[in-house]
């Protein structure tokens, strides 16, 4: 009889999400990877200074890797550098917060384990492929990401008709809860009121409108980033643990986006490299 079984090598192109001691000199890695969605896989002695390709397996990295499937684990064989993004984002805080959170996002939107998400996987490609060339502010990087994240994973924001009844806009109020912009009808306690101009943004961050996005001002980046911050932790129903780590040089934010970030006030981020003067607490440790 045919085996039907799963084809125990296969190779894949991948971002490296996040990764962990095993052992002595060993490496857990969590790829999002093109056809195979989220898969974790052990890299053996890539924490040796003689290892192939330690420094490739890295976060921000893209690969293109081999692996052998295992029982839970998966083996990586062989590793090719595709795009070498890590260096360059990691030597800057503020390429690396945005990252960060870019990755964690990917991370909780994909399904469980081999669960294919393409659209997701060339999004981030491009996302961080964006920051480590410096492509745009990065602030606006990570706001466009997470806008088209969520729209891809079926919680597409609307910034002009009417999010709850949609009556075309433009409108003036703006609720989490409803998904973007809404009415007057509409409008429950509690919405703020952003200025046209940051509807404007988010509207061509969402769109990819880069034209509109890099020649806004501060003021409306600002009150955009607190919209979009809130509205991605309100439909993850839990905190992005690396959205605090994000410094936007900010005044407080509107009532209403206090309230809603309020609700998620994340602890520090983990399992990721990070920059000189970047927090460092100590890395969980697993034994073979």
């Amino acid at each position: 009889m045919p085996d039907n079984g799963p084809v125990p090598l296969y190779r894949d192109d991948a971002i490296v999400m996040r990764t962990q001691k095993l052992g002595e000199a060993d490496r857990i890695v969590t790829l999002l990877t093109r056809e195979h969605g989220t898969v974790r896989a052990v890299a053996k002695g890539v924490r040796r200074t003689s290892s192939r390709f330690g420094a490739r397996l890295e976060p921000f990295m893209m690969v293109d890797v081999q692996l052998h499937e295992g029982r839970s684990l998966d083996i990586v064989t062989q590793v090719e550098t595709v795009g070498p993004y890590a260096r360059a984002i990691c030597e800057d805080y503020g390429l690396y917060t945005a990252g960060t959170v870019m990755l964690e996002t990917a991370d909780r939107l994909v399904g469980g384990e081999r669960e294919p998400s393409v659209q997701q996987f060339w999004l981030l490609v491009g996302a961080v492929r964006s920051l480590a060339e410096k492509t745009h502010a990065p602030g606006l990087v990570l706001d466009s990401y997470l806008l088209r994240a969520f729209a891809i994973a079926g919680w597409a924001a609307s910034f002009t008709d009417c999010a709850r009844c949609g009556e075309p806009g433009p409108h003036h109020s703006f609720a989490v809860a409803q998904g973007g912009a809404v009415c007057q009808r509409c409008r429950p306690p509690g919405a703020t009121s952003p200025a046209p101009q940051t509807f404007a943004l988010l509207a061509a961050l969402i769109a990819g409108d880069w034209d509109v996005a890099d020649a806004s001002d501060a003021r409306h980046r600002r009150e955009a980033a607190g919209l979009v911050a809130a509205y991605s932790q309100y439909h993850l129903e839990r905190t992005l643990r690396s959205l605090r780590m994000v410094e936007r040089d900010e005044p407080a934010p509107a009532p209403a986006i206090r309230h809603a970030q309020a609700q998620l006030e994340p602890p520090a981020p983990d399992g990721v490299p990070r920059p000189a003067d970047a927090p460092r607490p100590a890395e969980g440790e697993v034994r073979a």
